[in-house]
């Protein structure tokens, strides 16, 4: 067994933690121990402990990072002078950027959250309500200045959201239809059912 080698710009825990996100896709997080994470990267399992604690540590790391990552996007937009349709179709394009080049890390934040030790589990939960809430207020707003059709801004963001999510079926076919074009059809048929 070798060593954790890290490329340039990024760190052994960098390492351990892309390696665990792509095991944990695979097999879940329950069913995926330290020893399989450690013959993933060629290591003994105890060197893993050099860098990191346990695969809670690193599960914590994936959802927390990957949410950061949207709620930081969101303040953004919601403080920009953009329509209320436009940010929404701006946060549309982001969420689909983070399902094709971040597909690991957002698959485990979406479904495997729920493994998350306390106090962690309930922070998580608050911040994804929070962000959803923050989704619907846009929507209200845009319904409010008559640039969205009034449907219920609930729907709407669970509608986009699990479209979305969707994208984890692109991602396993192979990739059959160009990135671009995956997300240019995407938001002309989202957007298109918010648009007045």
């Amino acid at each position: 067994m070798g060593k954790i080698i890290a490329k340039k710009n990024s760190s052994k825990k960098d390492v351990i933690t892309k390696k665990a996100s792509l095991l944990f896709r695979k097999k879940g997080f329950r069913a995926t121990s330290m020893r399989d994470i450690a013959e993933a990267i060629g290591v003994e399992a105890p060197s893993l402990y050099n860098h990191i604690r346990s695969k809670n540590e690193i599960l914590k790391e994936i959802c927390f990072n990957i949410a950061l990552q949207f709620t930081d996007h969101l303040k953004l937009i919601e403080h920009s002078k953009q329509s209320n349709l436009a940010k929404i179709e701006n946060i549309i394009r982001f969420h689909i950027t983070m399902m094709i080049e971040e597909f690991e890390n957002v698959y485990i934040s979406d479904h495997e959250w729920k493994h998350l030790p306390e106090p962690f589990l309930t922070d998580f939960k608050n911040q994804r309500r929070n962000y959803r809430l923050h989704l619907s207020a846009i929507l209200q707003k845009g319904i409010d200045k008559k640039e969205i059709n009034d449907v219920d801004p609930h729907v709407a963001v669970l509608t986009i959201l699990s479209s979305i999510s969707g994208i984890e079926g692109w991602q396993r076919s192979g990739k059959k239809i160009d990135a671009k074009l995956l997300e240019e059809n995407m938001v002309t048929i989202l957007i298109n059912g918010l648009k007045k």
